[in-house]
């Protein structure tokens, strides 16, 4: 009977894909994973929250455009405490948080009870932080942050945007986030979305005005539009970004972060070289740790303001596989926090 309770200890819960022999992609939930198949890492962390993101609904209904290796953990980030380190930097019982690098893509990730991950992967979470918050801001808040810092890079800051920035996708975690980071910097906001419903929720987190996307999307193509926004913050690329490009003001810049509505950008150069808007793009996989540790200390510093009950629900471990659909339909409002340990 003790030798049983030991090998239970031993193991861990969390999500399983694997590939049959034609390829195809399977995902199962699994109660007996072992150290030794979490893979190599010099933390080994144990998971409190992570999140469903739409790369990790992806991943678990069999996307082979997001597992890049199998056996494999899904799950982009997660904050959780560490159990043991053989790297300096970390020490047993130290809250940490991990977006990015690969982690539910290459390497093992955050839907599951452990992950053994590298020290320059994880930041330490900021003690006015609880690991809920964290995974609540995750890799959409990260992404937002970004977004944002690149709109004062390029010139378009609260002073110096006289129009209001556009936010598409706006009900879902990134668009929730930028939304709320937007307004909290003092930007005016027009949140962008196909879903009429949400109007409170998206004034609540600080939108000014709502547009439809089918009004953008509908309106006569013409190269250059009335010049209706600053700048823009865009989770969908395809038709709907070209069509904003045309509604940039003179010197606006627009922020690519996500493809959700394709990844074809047709346009012109027109708004480019017409009235001087800049498109910039985003990558928050692999931002180097002192971008990292500045923004979620940002993010510490204004989290008692942050509407993360108006934000984040939550859903089981278990849960995440049948929850995956409505991510990937846009069903879901704000971010999906997936409750995993302790």
């Amino acid at each position: 009977m003790k030798r049983r309770r030991c090998s239970l200890a031993s193991t861990q819960t969390g999500w399983w894909i694997t590939d049959d022999a034609s390829g195809s992609l399977g995902a199962t939930l699994r109660g007996d994973i072992l150290e030794a198949e979490l893979g190599d890492g010099a933390v080994t962390v144990e998971i409190h929250h992570s999140a469903l993101n739409y790369k990790d609904a992806l991943a678990l209904t069999g996307s082979t455009g997001v597992v890049r290796t199998t056996p494999l953990i899904p799950g982009i980030d997660f904050a959780g405490q560490v159990v043991n380190s053989s790297d300096p930097a970390f020490t047993a019982g130290e809250h940490v948080v991990l977006t990015g690098w690969g982690y539910g893509e290459t390497r093992h990730g955050g839907l599951g009870t452990r992950a053994k991950v590298e020290a320059q992967h994880l930041v330490r979470l900021p003690a006015s932080l609880s690991t809920f918050e964290a995974a609540a801001l995750g890799t959409a808040a990260f992404t937002a942050a970004l977004a944002i810092d690149a709109l004062e890079k390029s010139g378009t800051t609260p002073d110096r945007a006289p129009l209001p920035i556009a936010v598409t996708g706006a009900g879902g975690a990134v668009g929730s986030w930028a939304i709320v980071l937007l307004a909290h910097r003092g930007y005016r906001v027009v949140a962008v979305t196909g879903r009429s419903e949400l109007e409170p929720y998206l004034r609540s987190l600080g939108a000014e005005g709502i547009m439809p996307r089918s009004e953008i999307l509908q309106a006569t193509q013409r190269p250059l539009r009335a010049e209706t926004f600053s700048g823009v913050v865009d989770q969908a690329g395809g038709p709907l970004l070209a069509s904003l490009l045309s509604m940039v003001a003179s010197n606006g810049v627009a922020v690519a972060c996500g493809l959700a509505g394709g990844v074809e950008l047709s346009t012109t150069v027109m708004p480019f070289i017409l009235r001087g808007i800049s498109l910039v793009g985003i990558n928050s996989v692999t931002q180097p740790p002192e971008v990292r540790e500045r923004v979620w200390s940002e993010f510490a510093k204004s989290a008692s303001s942050f509407p993360f009950t108006e934000i984040a629900s939550s859903i089981r471990l278990t849960e995440a596989l049948a929850t995956a659909p409505s991510v990937l339909a846009g069903e879901t409002r704000g971010r999906v926090v997936v409750e995993v340990g302790p």
